[in-house]
């Protein structure tokens, strides 16, 4: 997992428990054989295309508040 992809994406979604939450579900999204939705290069491991998505707005949490 590469640092510069985490404190990027810590400016996105910058509550830590949040964010590891968010990863961690979508690298087991991506382990179970879901496509991604970055260009994937041939070094980036499931965290970091998970982080590059969260990065790019592709994933993100959604907000009960503004649902209601």
């Amino acid at each position: 997992m590469r640092s510069d992809l985490v404190v990027a994406a810590s400016k996105v979604i910058p509550e830590p428990p949040v964010l590891i939450n968010l990863v961690s579900a979508r690298v087991k999204q991506l382990n179970n054989g879901r496509s991604p939705l970055v260009r994937v290069d041939y070094r980036m491991g499931a965290a970091d295309i998970a982080l590059t998505e969260i990065i790019e707005g592709k994933i993100g949490i959604a907000d009960k508040a503004k649902e209601a």
